[in-house]
């Protein structure tokens, strides 16, 4: 006999596991499938591990500063193996959290793999590779998740060539690196190894670095690394590589001319494919295109009672994204009748050094899109707060809509943005205009004050620059 619940999510990632608890806090029976680990990728190899590594980087670059701040340190080192161990800790203690989150909720978690069997109905295959439970509910949530994209003939092989699994395991501190590709990812892991000492080369296909981010804050983020002493290569494809005992050396085609890099190991960072394989979509109404499942904006596929939502359905592929559209699901799913998810009100965050971080429309893509458009700007250059912190690098640059006053998008480099981003994410949710922006009262002296600069500057009312 299956065994029923209101609600069957496959997938313990940000997504699922929220999804479970607010099911739960909703009354549903609630089941959730994980054939790995609780937290997903991003608890336990992304987003949380890459920022304790990102951490120990920020500190390997603060102990070699020291003489700014009027300090001295002789014989600065670092234990590498110590480092990674430290991260898979912090990975370690939050998935622990999570299961004792979901045991709060009384959630029933199944180990193994789920996938669906029939309307409203879905197999449990054990790590094992044995049948295992059958469940039954009234709806099911796919939250599957996505994996790193491969480049052919550029497979990872745990080795020489790492995905972010073994980037972020690594059995060797490399001297050289070479990265391809230059999103959030590919630019975290480019920045952190950097910090750490290695040599780096960061290549990408596009003309510019954070290609998704406005033009000015990825041109800025660039000098940035090429200032600290990254080599960039953009416009670039990586044709083959070839192999030795212990390094790889990299051909790489730009403009019209080939070189080689030599490195000791390769990181790819090229993008992400939804997990759609052996999840039984085979003679279901569910869309897949280009590897992700398609979904209203309340996560409702065309199957009834299968919904979708996170990496699976597709980007931009943020965790915080995930956990809201599990909500928005499971809410929906109980007639709730919550707001649809309005992907331009997502916050995007990049970790590196300098942080960047960004909300709805860049200045192109809002001209675009037929707005005449007023733009702000202030650089931390003007900020007292981030010059008495020795990090006067970045601006805030905030793009309003001329004839409404609407704000439609913001963009951040430097100190602490990905922790003030937040501000202007509440700002669109509210359909904030800037009138009350300029007459919202920021603390001083703090980072943030930049942030009402850039909308002072817009409407030409800018106080310190």
């Amino acid at each position: 006999m299956a065994e029923q619940f209101d609600l069957v999510v496959v997938g313990g990632g940000p997504g699922g596991y929220v999804a479970a608890i607010r099911g739960a806090q909703l009354k549903m029976k609630v089941a959730l499938v994980e054939r790995e680990h609780l937290g997903g990728i991003c608890l336990n190899w992304g987003c949380i591990p890459t920022k304790a590594l990102l951490r120990a980087s920020e500190i390997n670059h603060l102990l070699h500063s020291l003489d700014q701040y009027g300090f001295a340190a002789d014989n600065v080192r670092y234990d590498f193996a110590k480092v990674v161990k430290r991260s898979r800790q912090v990975a370690s203690q939050l998935s622990s959290g999570v299961k004792g989150l979901l045991k709060k909720h009384k959630v029933t978690v199944f180990d193994g793999s789920g996938k669906l069997a029939g309307p409203g109905k879905l197999t449990v295959t054990g790590k094992d590779g044995k049948p295992g439970a059958e469940l039954q509910a009234r709806n099911i949530l796919l939250a599957t998740g996505a994996r790193a994209r491969v480049i052919p003939g550029i497979e990872p092989d745990g080795k020489l060539i790492w995905s972010y699994r073994e980037a972020l395991a690594p059995d060797i501190m490399p001297k050289k690196l070479i990265v391809i590709g230059s999103g959030a990812i590919g630019s975290e892991f480019a920045s952190f190894f950097l910090n750490m000492g290695a040599e780096v080369t960061l290549v990408e296909v596009m003309d510019r670095i954070l290609p998704v981010e406005d033009a000015e804050v990825s041109a800025f983020v660039q000098k940035s690394f090429a200032k600290q002493g990254m080599k960039i290569i953009t416009g670039a494809r990586v044709q083959g590589v070839r192999k030795s005992a212990d390094g790889i050396t990299a051909i790489v085609e730009a403009g019209n001319k080939v070189q080689e890099i030599q490195a000791d190991r390769l990181i790819s960072a090229v993008g992400i494919v939804g997990n759609v394989e052996n999840i039984g979509l085979e003679g279901t109404k569910v869309k897949v295109e280009r590897t992700h499942v398609v979904t209203d904006p309340y996560g409702q596929t065309g199957e009834p009672g299968v919904w979708a939502i996170g990496d699976l359905t597709g980007a931009p592929w943020l965790a915080h994204k995930a956990s809201h559209e599990g909500i928005i699901a499971v809410e929906a799913m109980a007639g709730m009748h919550p707001h649809a998810m309005d992907v331009t009100n997502i916050p995007g965050c990049t970790y590196c050094r300098p942080q960047v971080a960004s909300v709805g429309l860049t200045e192109a893509r809002a001209k675009e899109a037929g707005h005449e458009v007023r733009v702000g700007r202030f650089p931390f250059i003007g900020n007292g707060k981030a010059i008495a912190m020795g990090e006067p690098e970045g601006f805030v640059k905030t793009v309003f809509d001329a004839k409404t006053g609407a704000l439609l998008g913001a963009h951040m480099v430097g100190p602490e943005v990905t922790e003030m981003i937040q501000g202007y994410t509440i700002a669109r949710t509210l359909e904030t205009t800037e009138a009350e922006l300029m007459h919202t009262v920021f603390p001083h002296p703090t980072v943030s004050e930049a942030m009402h600069e850039s909308v002072l500057d817009a409407y030409g009312r800018v106080i310190h620059i």
